[in-house]
């Protein structure tokens, strides 16, 4: 409750230079972070590509067990059958007529076929295999590259994490009490307009006659609105909130 009388009671200049200071300390936090460049989403593009990669190259690997499986039991299916050929074959050599021998000779002839198309079959896997393998190699090649890449840039960005991280700490509570002191309203304008804002200014000043934003050029009487800190204004080109030059709020 104390917080929010506190609040309430702030005249406008005093929420206006509480703006304009809380401003200066997240355009610090953003100087800092613009230091690490695009070396955090660097990391992250990184770590979404191996993860990708090593899905694909787990799949990769399972698809070629399934077909090694194959082959395998391809194999034991052509030894079955050459089992059953030599069976069949030596069941003719006792067979009392011709209906019998044809018979065995129609199963001795299907398990040829049978032969043939497992060798076949067999053949095609290997095929399948080899190419499979070879893009896995790329793939397994790749994921080394990124690895080392991922290493070196991780190191680049804790050394610089390492530099800046206490200092952005530091002006990270400055801007959260900087923010306690300011009316909710006003909070969730500030922050719409650096989110919506290239260079994160919500808050600008006047200078040389135009806002320090867009640049558009300031009316004379707005400017007088401007330096009496007696209502919040905005510019109505870019919609950032204006707060006298420094100079003039010196005067």
């Amino acid at each position: 409750m104390a917080a929010t009388a506190t609040k309430k009671e702030m005249t406008i200049e005093s929420k206006m230079d509480a703006l304009l200071q809380l401003q200066l300390i997240d355009s610090e936090i953003d100087r800092i972070r613009t230091i690490r460049g695009e070396l955090p989403l660097e990391v992250q593009d990184l770590e979404d590509e191996l993860e990708g990669l090593g899905t694909r190259i787990s799949n990769m690997q399972e698809e070629i067990k399934t077909i090694e499986t194959e082959i395998s039991d391809r194999k034991n299916a052509v030894k079955d059958a050459e089992f059953a050929i030599s069976k069949y074959k030596e069941q003719q050599d006792k067979v009392r007529n011709n209906r019998e021998f044809e018979s065995l000779a129609k199963e001795i002839e299907f398990q040829e076929l049978e032969i043939k198309l497992h060798d076949k079959k067999s053949k095609e896997a290997k095929i399948r295999i080899a190419s499979k393998k070879e893009v896995l190699d790329e793939a397994l090649e790749r994921m080394e590259f990124r690895k080392t890449d991922l290493k070196t840039k991780k190191a680049e960005l804790d050394e610089i994490v390492a530099e800046t991280q206490k200092d952005e700490d530091k002006l990270q509570k400055e801007s959260d009490s900087a923010k306690a002191k300011i009316d909710e309203r006003l909070i969730t304008a500030y922050e719409r307009l650096r989110e919506n804002s290239k260079n994160g200014l919500a808050v600008v000043s006047v200078e040389r006659d135009a806002c320090g934003g867009c640049f558009n050029k300031i009316p004379p009487q707005r400017q007088l609105d401007i330096a009496t800190k007696r209502k919040v204004i905005v510019c109505e080109h870019c919609g950032r909130i204006l707060v006298p030059a420094p100079e003039e709020a010196e005067k």
